[in-house]
């Protein structure tokens, strides 16, 4: 994204960096030298003894002291200089055509910017040599507080994009650096911006649809997260939002909303600015759909609205989808460069939602039995290949990464004809047959994982517990009885429990281990990783994390037995360390348990209804 300025910029820096090197004025080489490294009182010293010098040029590239000063990032000298120099003289450009505000939007520093802005405010709409005003500099190096501060001071006729492209240069990087407030604003003065691309190719549309998590969606958060985005508060969210705005346009208003004390807590303000992000981006989207709506076919090529809707699928970006097909219905129909529709691009890069959606239109349902790519593969063909590095990565463990990946193709493979089974892509190689090319190596990996987690707990753990709890039948606590041979505490609730604990926690575990020898000994064939060896370690896992429990009771049960008539209070302490070894399998285990379930008995590709 912006090539072409970070270039720009890179250059600029080594001109500046040569002029500093190649210092010839060595009249004021000493004020280059005190600048440069931050010693305001020895700068100060030598512009006393040369009155006027803080604003001539003291390189070979043409800067200024100012410019020293603001590319080395020294806050207190820039203001001494700014207090010095004529509202004039800040406006003196380098050999690159860059004032001293260019390099401090390079740099970042807001609080440079913003002196050097207060003393004269004409610095903000100042264009480069290479057409470029501080704002666009600040926003293709990504500094977000710089572009947001830089924005509200640039005057807005230099952004029309009748008169330039600075205006879609500035919001194609607002988008690809997330700072939507700006982006926003931007298309509410401007909105032809929405449909026009920059220098690079980029338009709006094709970087918005990128941004998958830009939008309002499910994702992984932990308990205490997901309850601090839940409760704030929509509107005061959307007050905020225009706020935002507000403070872009009249930086000195009341900005009591950022003082909010969700904004002072780091962790806190991370969800606070995501769920404002999750509002802005709709809201862009909803601008650019407005203006694209209008286009033909050839203009919405030019801005690549049609890449765009490829890009959202291959980012899993269902929001985007939704609501640009909502304006532009056509693009449904839209063919990438292989040749293949959007239905055909949800297989590929295995986006289960976008699948859902497009299939529930029936006029796409066509496309399944019609379409091949450019080298004859049908659908079948596109789900039998293997995913992406991405994609499989979303899936922990290569054995159910497996199983995906069979899911995919059988879910396919039922909605297709049954003439699609059997015909062959350019290659000559039926699905099937392409598949199996595809996975070989994904089998041999499942297995590996396969066995090695079998072995790991059946023969450590599972053996072990099996072991210790049928010793423990035969050696019951407080002994029996030395005339009849029963447990003394056989009356006693505790050792009821203790009993009953034992023997699940045997069973359990023997369980436990012959399912780990079931995986040790399959033969590993492709169909086997679509449901029996995931269903064996699944009761291996569970029966486990049963034998552990019931375990921790009858250990608990043998000392509460034990300790109750001198310790009464041994019940809590028991009850407290037992569940600690209980928690850390849950914690380490328990989520691998749970993804294993949901995929081997969870809702299908296309179970439910996602139309809208």
């Amino acid at each position: 994204m912006n090539v072409r300025i970070t270039y720009i910029v890179f250059r600029l820096k080594e001109r500046i960096l040569a002029g500093i090197t190649k210092n010839y004025y060595t009249k004021n080489l000493p004020l280059f030298k005190a600048v440069f490294h931050g010693h305001w009182e020895r700068a100060k010293w030598f512009i006393d003894l040369h009155p006027g010098v803080e604003s001539e040029i003291i390189t070979s590239s043409r800067e200024t002291a100012l410019h020293i000063a603001a590319v080395s990032g020294h806050v207190r000298i820039v203001e001494q200089l700014v207090n010095l120099m004529p509202k004039e003289s800040l406006e003196l450009k380098n050999k690159a055509g860059a004032t001293a505000l260019h390099l401090a939007a390079l740099s970042g520093n807001t609080k440079i910017g913003k002196a050097m802005v207060e003393k004269n405010i004409n610095l903000p709409g100042l264009e480069n040599s290479s057409g470029l005003i501080p704002v666009a500099m600040a926003a293709s190096c990504g500094h977000k507080d710089m572009v947001r501060y830089l924005y509200s001071v640039t005057p807005k006729q230099v952004l029309n994009p009748e008169t330039s492209k600075i205006g879609v240069s500035l919001l194609t990087s607002a988008i690809w650096d997330d700072i939507y407030d700006v982006a926003l604003d931007l298309l509410k003065h401007y909105p032809g911006l929405a449909i026009l691309v920059d220098d690079n190719g980029d338009s709006a549309v094709y970087l918005l649809a990128q941004r998958s998590y830009a939008f309002p969606r499910r994702s992984r958060r932990n308990f205490w997260q997901q309850w601090i985005y839940s409760c704030t508060n929509h509107m005061t969210l959307s007050h905020a939002s225009k706020n935002s705005i507000r403070d872009i346009e009249n930086p000195q208003e009341d900005p009591s909303h950022r003082d909010h004390i969700i904004t002072r807590v780091p962790g806190i303000k991370k969800i606070f600015d995501r769920k404002l992000m999750n509002i802005q981006a709709p809201k862009i989207l909803s601008c650019i759909c407005k203006e694209i709506s209008t286009l033909n076919d050839s203009k919405l090529k030019e801005i690549g609205a049609y890449s765009a809707v490829f890009e959202a699928v291959k980012y899993g970006n269902i929001e985007f989808i939704v609501k640009i097909i909502k304006h532009c219905p056509h693009l449904l129909s839209c063919i990438d460069k292989n040749n293949r529709g959007i239905i055909s691009a949800a297989i590929v890069h295995r986006r289960k939602k976008i699948f859902r959606l497009i299939y529930g239109i029936d006029a796409q349902k066509n496309e399944m039995g019609v379409s091949f790519d450019k080298d004859g593969n049908s659908s079948l063909h596109l789900a039998g290949m293997l995913a992406s590095s991405f994609q499989l990565a979303r899936v922990s463990g290569a054995a159910l990464q497996m199983q995906r990946q069979l899911q995919w193709f059988k879910e396919v493979e039922n909605i297709v004809p049954p003439k699609f089974k059997e015909l062959k892509n350019n290659k000559g190689k039926t699905p099937r047959a392409l598949f199996t090319e595809q996975h070989n190596n994904l089998v041999k990996e499942g297995e590996k994982w396969m066995k090695d987690t079998a072995s790991s707990f059946s023969m450590v753990v599972a053996t072990l517990i099996t072991t210790v709890m049928f010793a423990a039948t035969f050696t019951v606590p407080g002994g029996n009885n030395s005339n009849t041979g029963i447990p003394i505490f056989l009356g006693h609730t505790s050792f009821i429990v203790y009993v009953v604990s034992d023997a699940l926690s045997l069973f359990s575990s023997a369980t436990s281990v012959l399912m780990f020898l079931g995986i040790l000994t399959s033969r590993f064939a492709e169909e086997d990783f679509l449901k029996t060896l995931p269903r064996r370690l699944i009761i291996g896992l569970a029966t486990l994390f049963f034998s552990i429990v019931t375990m921790m009771i009858a250990f608990g049960a043998t000392l509460f037995i034990v300790l109750r008539d001198r310790l009464s209070w041994v019940a809590i302490p028991v009850s407290l360390l037992a569940s600690v070894p209980i928690t850390l399998f849950a914690l380490l285990q328990f989520p691998l348990l749970v993804d294993m379930v949901y995929s081997t008995y969870g809702p299908g590709i296309l179970k439910r209804n996602t139309k809208r």
